[in-house]
């Protein structure tokens, strides 16, 4: 048994939780607020501000643990290199969780160390700056805070009175204390792809059938596996992620994500740890889920192979309720009324617009026309109102 310490206790921080748990292990789950979904299944629960060094300290003293998981961005990361230091594994190493926490390292990175193809891109640290920044870049393009998740943040310029707008919603999204802006030239892609990466301590790299999704306010709204694409392009955007994950170093799954347009794969972006689009794992797609992979991953038990069982879609279930309450749901009985069907509910304490509560899922054979599958989620997903 290993004592984990999750730092991030949201829904992919309570599958990993689960995962964990399944196989043995102990838990110490983290988070801001209390009654985070992780905490509902963890063996020892804490709440605190991870922006505050000296609170990680205390709660690293306090539990000694064996490994150190990140599932959110806001986090002291520097803090990451202490621990390691002090015998403590770091998921997947300091150096990654680092980079991956900052958009800037990240894609300075892939762009300027590994020449990995990634649309052209500057930072901004003022509106002004910005502004220099669109102009080199060329409308449209796309604004993101250095820091943030699921698209918070993210925006599209396409005229100079968007500039301003897009500076103070990046701003309002910035997860931590970091006012810094990426803006990016508009690539003119097909569609978008998750390429869940595994890295082994003792084994090759792994990747999972890619994953395609759809956003809306820069948050996904179905994802399903596999996305049918062209083979060249997808051992274009294996060979990238192969790359950027040796240089960060470390065990554990990645969730790469490109734009694939006509003359291949760009790199977008890329977090140390399963990805929402992932939740598709959960509709049995694969031999092993992104959670179990990232389990054995990061403990160095053997992965064989990663299989691609049947095809599969999820779709989440937003909350319309722009007060915080309590959650009900109804529909339950409906969703689950359709065959192959799944569902997650997360166990959120309370609600907001558009906040994500639970997803729909569905499986069926590899050979169904992907965009049934999809249909098939929405439909399950849609039946679930929250109240």
């Amino acid at each position: 048994m290993k004592k984990i310490l999750l730092l991030g206790s949201g829904e992919l921080g309570k599958e990993f939780a689960i995962a964990a748990q399944r196989n043995g292990q102990y838990i110490i789950a983290v988070d801001s607020y209390e009654g985070a979904p992780a905490m509902q299944v963890a063996h020892e629960s804490e709440v605190i501000n991870m922006l505050d060094g000296s609170e990680l300290d205390r709660i690293v003293a306090k539990h000694q643990p064996d490994l150190i998981v990140p599932e959110i961005e806001a986090i002291r990361t520097e803090r990451f290199y202490i621990y390691e230091d002090q015998g403590i594994q770091v998921v997947p190493s300091a150096k990654a969780a680092n980079f991956t926490m900052n958009r800037k390292a990240i894609r300075d990175l892939a762009a300027k160390d590994l020449g990995v193809r990634t649309a052209n891109y500057r930072y901004a640290t003022s509106y002004e700056e910005l502004k220099a920044g669109v102009a080199h870049t060329g409308m449209p393009c796309v604004v993101k805070p250095l820091m943030s998740s699921s698209g918070k943040g993210q925006s599209v310029i396409r005229t100079e009175e968007d500039i301003e707008k897009a500076w103070n919603y990046a701003l309002e999204g910035s997860r931590g204390d970091l006012k810094e802006v990426i803006v990016e030239s508009f690539v003119d892609f097909d569609y978008e792809i998750t390429l869940l990466t595994v890295t082994q301590k003792n084994g090759e790299t792994l990747f999972c059938a890619p994953i395609g999704h759809r956003q809306e306010r820069g948050d996904y709204q179905e994802s399903w596996q596999p996305a049918p694409m062209l083979e060249t392009h997808l051992k274009e955007a294996q060979e990238m992620a192969e790359n950027v994950t040796r240089a960060l170093g470390g065990a554990g799954i990645w969730g790469v994500e490109f734009f694939i347009a006509k003359e291949g794969a760009y790199f977008s972006e890329l977090s140390p740890r399963p990805h929402d689009t992932g939740m598709v794992t959960l509709a049995g797609t694969q031999n092993l889920n992104e959670f179990e992979l990232h389990l054995r991953a990061i403990l160095g038990w053997p992965i064989p192979e990663i299989e691609l069982l049947q095809s599969g879609a999820s779709a989440v279930i937003l909350s319309e309720i722009s007060e915080e309450k309590t959650p009900e749901f109804e529909g339950v009985e409906k969703a689950l009324s359709y065959p192959s069907s799944d569902i997650r509910l997360f166990g959120k304490p309370s609600t907001r617009k558009y906040r994500r509560m639970g997803v729909g899922l569905y499986h069926d054979t590899v050979d169904t026309d992907i965009e049934e599958v999809v249909a098939k989620a929405k439909e399950i997903a849609g039946a679930i109102k929250v109240k």
